[in-house]
């Protein structure tokens, strides 16, 4: 006798042998036990889940020579003659192949005859999905009252192609996949009676591949044990389905848990020499790590024991925050694999970042909960003292606090941290965020670099233990050539602290806050109505406004670029922020004070006189980015940008019309030539942009210096949205 595969050998024969599809039993059983029994059913479900199958077991309990019953009993000749598929009254069709409206015909005239040998005529139509809308139409009358020998069976891996008037007629069962526990557990059955010996690890690998069908887990069986020369070994069958074994995802767990990158490459490129798929990988190991994060909260939900020992013992390696990450790590590495250079490039880049976020290192490599960074092992420079005896001592910035000199004072030296406030009680405040964005936004920008310079070499301001009245913040400022002098004056004055070389934030009150003995007339703020002038005007207004938190002038300043004596009464300067003056060109004419045309055209005011002519549309476009040549013999030659050549091809007749209202204003005919090339100069449209520029900055610093605007930025932390700022 020839042999049979173990797909056809091991079909279940009766509902009590069936796997996985308890709902299904247990509805048509009773349905059977009770008598209840539909004309049609609807079984759909992927692949090898058991739709042919459950549609034999139900014809023969509907046939079978001892009754309807729910448990038929597989000896009569109906039963043996089904599951040798030949009984005269069990037609299978498969719709696939015969999908026309002739076939449901032909079907259909048999199916009024009686039965010839069982008690009903039973058609199970496979792959029902594949038919004809005819042939749908066709069977409909006969799906909803067929005769009363007559039952359909339909089966279908896709029922969202099947028309819901066939679906009404019918009671449909959805069979779920198998669960891998079942497909294990019914793998071990069947080689326990073919005598096969195997290894659970390659019947769990054979589970996995098979992805919820029972009929390619058998159909991988037979394979494996070819494959394994009547043996089911885990690594041959590894090997067979070209999966990741667990032997690589553990090793990648532990090097993971080691901080091992060298043995993380490792891995990579045995899997790459044995051409092991990098996507599977990383399913593989998100499934892992899920596993492990399972064990930690719920370690019964892992009922197989080998497998929970060895998870196990990576549930205290590893803490649950990183399991969450190392989860989103890998699945999102699978979906980047096809972005990658390739396969290996993502899944070791994948690797590496797992390694970049792993669990916090011991206090010996960088102190409890400190990860050691790429420069761990280089050591830290101490600053050098300033002076020797009695001169200032350089502090020694600690991480979080005010800076420690060696005598145990506390230091406001500047360091690269954020300005800081000294309080009374000796603890570093932070200065107002708005006050700093106004020092970094007005004075010059200072680099890394220059930071640490200013801390390795300006003198620290040094502040005694006991309480002392508070003092004026000293903002980061780099160091100058005039450091002695400045160390001298703060031995001079030890009730004060020098302020550094550049500039001083203070704590500035609001506009109401100040007395009124520090306001000069030309500090009051604007009115409300300055601001509806004219730009110059306003901008002037701005600059005064400001006077009273900026009084850096020369007049301030001694020889030695020293800040002069301050009176305690009068807060420190403030700088203020002014709008960059538009940039004139040289070639450029100066504005013309007259709209006389001629007098325009003899100046080679070509700006002034466009805004003479009042020209509009297409054409004052096409003259805003034209440039001035020269103009002589009734010519006016112009130039025209090459990015802007579309304004001269989409109209020529622009031209023709410019050259009629020069000779018109002009009151003498004047030739227009336009020429394509290069600018050299500056066009009548640049020259509007950056003056469009200059009213925007101007705008922007009179917001910035107006007290309203400034207290809401103080006291709210609010921002000054540029963009949005309108000019008048």
């Amino acid at each position: 006798m020839s042999y049979q595969v173990l797909a056809r050998k091991w079909r279940p024969k009766s509902f009590g042998t069936l796997v996985g599809q308890e709902h299904v039993v247990r509805a048509l059983t009773h349905a059977l036990a009770t008598g209840r029994l539909h004309h049609a059913w609807l079984f759909t479900g992927t692949r090898g889940v058991g739709k042919t199958t459950i549609s034999r077991i139900l014809a023969k309990a509907l046939n079978c020579e001892t009754g309807i019953t729910a448990e038929p009993c597989g000896v009569c000749d109906a039963c043996r003659a089904i599951d040798a598929d030949r009984f005269p009254d069990y037609v299978e069709m498969d719709a696939a192949s015969n999908r026309g409206v002739e076939e449901m015909a032909a079907l259909l005239d048999k199916a009024v005859y009686a039965p010839v040998q069982g008690r009903f005529k039973v058609y199970m139509i496979d792959e029902v999905h594949m038919l004809t809308g005819h042939a749908f139409n066709a069977m409909l009358k006969t799906l909803e009252e067929p005769p009363e020998h007559v039952k359909f069976i339909l089966a279908t891996t896709d029922p969202q192609k099947i028309p819901v008037t066939v679906l009404s007629r019918c009671l449909q069962f959805n069979l779920k996949q198998m669960p891998q526990g079942h497909i294990v557990d019914h793998l071990a059955r069947i080689l326990q009676a073919e005598e096969v010996v195997f290894e659970p690890g390659a019947l769990r690998h054979l589970a996995k591949a098979a992805a919820g069908s029972m009929r390619d887990a058998l159909s991988l069986l037979d394979q494996a044990i070819a494959h394994g020369a009547g043996r089911v070994e885990e690594e041959q069958v590894s090997h067979m389905l070209g999966t990741v074994g667990d032997d690589h995802l553990y090793a990648v767990l532990d090097a993971l848990a080691a901080g091992d990158v060298p043995a993380l490459l490792a891995v990579a490129d045995g899997m790459e020499a044995r051409s092991l798929s990098f996507d599977a990988a990383l399913q593989a190991l998100a499934t892992l790590v899920h596993r492990i994060a399972l064990a930690q909260y719920a370690p019964a939900a892992i009922a197989d024991e080998a497998e929970r020992a060895r998870i196990l013992a990576y549930v205290e390696r590893f803490d649950a925050e990183f399991l969450q990450l190392a989860y989103q790590i890998a699945i999102h590495g699978r979906d980047e694999l096809a972005l990658a250079p390739d396969d290996y490039t993502g899944f070791t880049m994948t690797l590496l970042r797992l390694h970049a976020f792993r669990p916090e290192q011991p206090a010996a490599l960088g102190g409890p909960g400190v990860r050691p960074g790429p420069d761990a092992g280089r050591a830290r420079t101490p600053a050098p003292a300033a002076g020797e005896g009695g001169g200032p001592t350089i502090p020694r910035a600690t991480a979080g606090g005010p800076a420690e000199s060696e005598s145990g004072a506390v230091s406001s030296a500047p360091t690269a941290a954020p300005a800081r406030t000294v309080a009374p009680s000796g603890i570093a405040v932070p200065a107002p965020a708005a006050v700093l964005a106004r020092t970094a936004g007005a004075g010059p920008v200072v680099s890394a670099e220059t930071k640490i310079a200013a801390e390795a070499a300006a003198p620290a301001i040094t502040q005694a233990a006991s309480p002392s009245p508070p003092v004026a913040p000293v903002a980061v400022a780099p160091a100058t050539a005039d450091a002695p002098s400045r160390t001298a004056a703060a031995e001079e004055s030890p009730e004060r602290p020098a302020p550094a070389a550049s500039v001083s934030v203070p704590d500035v009150p609001p506009w109401e806050d100040l007395p009124p003995e520090a306001y000069a007339d030309h500090d009051l703020p604007p009115s409300r109505a300055a601001r509806s002038g004219d730009d110059e005007g306003y901008s002037a207004a701005a600059g005064a406004q400001a006077g009273a938190f900026a009084r850096a002038g020369a007049e301030s300043r001694g020889p030695g670029g020293r800040r002069a004596e301050e009176s305690p009464s009068r807060p420190a300067p403030l700088p203020v922020v002014r709008a960059p003056e538009p940039a004139r060109s040289p070639a450029a004419p100066p504005p013309a004070a007259t709209g006389d045309a001629a007098a325009l055209l003899a100046l080679g005011d070509w700006r002034g006189l466009i805004r003479a002519l009042g020209l509009g549309g297409l054409v004052r476009e096409l003259a805003q980015h034209c440039e001035w040549v020269e103009c002589g013999d009734g010519v006016l030659q112009l130039r025209l940008s090459t990015a802007h050549r579309h304004l001269l091809d989409m109209n020529r007749g622009a031209v023709e019309r410019l050259q009629d209202l020069l000779s018109a204003a002009l009151g003498r005919t004047l030739a227009l030539r336009i020429a394509i090339g290069d600018i050299a100069g500056e066009t009548p449209a640049q020259r509007d942009a950056i003056e469009r520029q200059a009213r925007h900055a101007e705008a922007v610093a009179a917001l910035e210096a107006d007290p309203f605007v400034r207290e809401l930025i103080e006291r709210f932390d609010a921002t000054l949205v540029e963009s949005t700022v309108k000019p008048l």
